[in-house]
């Protein structure tokens, strides 16, 4: 598998990157994990408008999803060929209604559906393309999953945003790329059921064994590199923080 980090700012994108998007690759199929705030200009760097094969949506804050209302416009209109065949759009209950509602109903109400097939997420495994995924409900203030891909004997673990729950040690356990969250510092927030800090994500990715921690969704006001300090006072295995653009082979 090829994750390449489109966006990793947490709550409102930054001078140096947008919103949380991460782009997964194997075997031909290109898997988007989120389309935040910026994505989809910066997506361009890394694919073309149309070759992507499935969305997958943690939750439907819009710093994990706004940037879908820019690329319906972008397949409903399509400027060659007419509107873009439908693509496979994973996300919790309710995503076709919030994303039409940020848009506006227009040209009809029903207009989002015709460019995005809406799967409704719930816990459990299935395969999109080539991967195995397995989805787990997250602990955030809306209904959010983290989601665990394997393919070719390997795993990637992306958290989406979440509080600390029993269900990311399940996830994580194993992968050999942990992208989680760690929005908060250690030490001066504590918000049960929102966010981890950096301290927390080292010990999640400690418990679960994984092969290599990259630290993502931290907001602007936040110091990035005390996080990854923090992380690694828990974790012993190698630990970064992601930043626009960077490709890793899982």
């Amino acid at each position: 598998m090829k994750l390449t980090v489109v966006g990793c700012s947490g709550s409102f994108p930054s001078t140096e990157s947008p919103c949380s998007s991460y782009l997964v690759e194997a075997d031909g199929f290109r898997l988007l994990l989120d389309m935040g705030n910026g994505a989809l200009g910066e997506l361009q760097r890394h694919t073309g408008l149309y070759d992507l094969d499935a969305i997958f949506l943690s939750h439907l804050h819009a710093d994990h999803c706004i940037d879908m209302t820019a690329y319906f416009v972008t397949r409903y209109y399509r400027h060659d060929g007419g509107m873009a065949p439908s693509i496979p759009v994973y996300a919790p209950d309710g995503a076709q209604e919030r994303l039409t509602t940020a848009h506006g109903a227009t040209p009809s109400p029903d207009s989002m559906s015709k460019v995005f097939d809406f799967h409704t997420l719930k816990p459990g495994t299935f395969e999109i393309g080539p991967f195995t995924v397995r989805t787990e409900k997250m602990r955030h203030p809306v209904e959010t999953y983290g989601i665990r891909l394997e393919h070719g004997g390997r795993a990637l673990t992306y958290s989406g945003d979440t509080g600390p729950c029993e269900a990311l040690d399940e996830l994580a356990s194993g992968a050999d790329l942990f992208l989680c969250e760690a929005s908060f510092l250690h030490g001066k927030e504590d918000i049960p059921d929102l966010h981890l800090n950096g301290r927390e994500t080292g010990e999640y990715a400690q418990r679960a064994g994984v092969g290599r921690l990259v630290l993502t969704h931290i907001p602007p006001w936040t110091d990035a590199e005390r996080n990854l300090s923090d992380a690694r006072q828990t974790y012993r295995g190698p630990a970064e923080v992601a930043t626009r653009g960077a490709v890793y082979e899982v």
